[in-house]
């Protein structure tokens, strides 16, 4: 596929997925969500670690409502469930680790977005807004599953009902995101975390994701029984036995991802 909405940049392991339509706050559009499902599924084809961040000065501001040249126009659940639902599902399910650098604005899909991914670093500038309640809609794209998981009930169903501004402060507080950052320090902070995560086990880190994902689901006789096996699985990597003779070596292990 050619990027018209989008870059993609993959360099020593890490893939770098921006959102480029800075005259528009990186609003979505048909292409923008087709293009961003293609290229993460591709980039975790060889990435062992993928970023999503926004060109300008946001993030993303959710749907591009010109895209089907007025609001009156748009088949609200088709698009939800023939093009918002493939984009988030390669987000979250993606078998590499995924970070929100999120850099301005994350509103309504947008914030989903970044709470689709594993780990949300935010800018200090940054906030994150549900204003489905101002126009006569309710929050979607996943807003309504990752909310409560993520800042509990009691956070989530104000921020629905009242849209108001998250910053990322707030967003920090309450456990909604994994950190906020200063703005003179973003940038070279989540290349830093992400770098990391391209060098580290990537086996290990897919079980990480499996397994505490799965731990709503599960009594705990089954995350034991769980636990177990993905950890069957981890102890026959080459990580884990480099990370063993890296560590009676005191050096740092030089991961594989495999």
């Amino acid at each position: 596929m050619e990027y018209q909405t989008i870059t993609l940049d993959i360099t020593d392991g890490l893939a770098v997925l921006m959102l480029n339509r800075p005259d528009k706050m990186n609003s979505l559009t048909s292409q923008m969500r087709a293009e961003i499902t293609y290229a993460m599924r591709e980039a975790a084809k060889t990435a062992r670690a993928i970023v999503l961040t926004g060109a300008g000065g946001a993030f993303c501001t959710g749907q591009d409502l010109g895209d089907a040249g007025s609001s009156g126009k748009i088949d609200l659940e088709r698009t939800l469930r023939d093009e918002y639902t493939p984009m988030l599902e390669a987000i979250y399910g993606c078998p590499v680790p995924t970070i929100a650098a999120v850099n301005g604005p994350a509103a309504g899909a947008g914030a989903s977005l970044a709470l689709a991914t594993d780990v949300v670093i935010a800018s200090e500038s940054a906030y994150f807004l549900q204003a489905f309640a101002r126009i006569g809609l309710m929050p979607d794209a996943g807003g309504t599953w990752f909310m409560p998981r993520q800042m509990g009930m009691a956070k989530a169903m104000g921020a629905a009902l009242f849209a108001d501004k998250i910053t990322a402060r707030q967003a920090d507080e309450w456990g909604m995101i994994w950190e906020a950052v200063s703005d003179d320090a973003f940038d070279a902070h989540w290349r830093k975390r992400a770098a990391s995560l391209a060098n580290g086990p990537t086996a290990a880190y897919g079980a990480i994701k499996k397994a505490i994902r799965g731990t709503y689901e599960n009594a705990l006789p089954d995350q034991l029984n769980r636990e177990a096996h993905l950890q069957g699985e981890c102890g026959r990597t080459r990580d884990f036995q480099e990370g063993v003779v890296a560590f009676m070596q005191k050096r740092p292990a030089e991961f594989e991802g495999r």
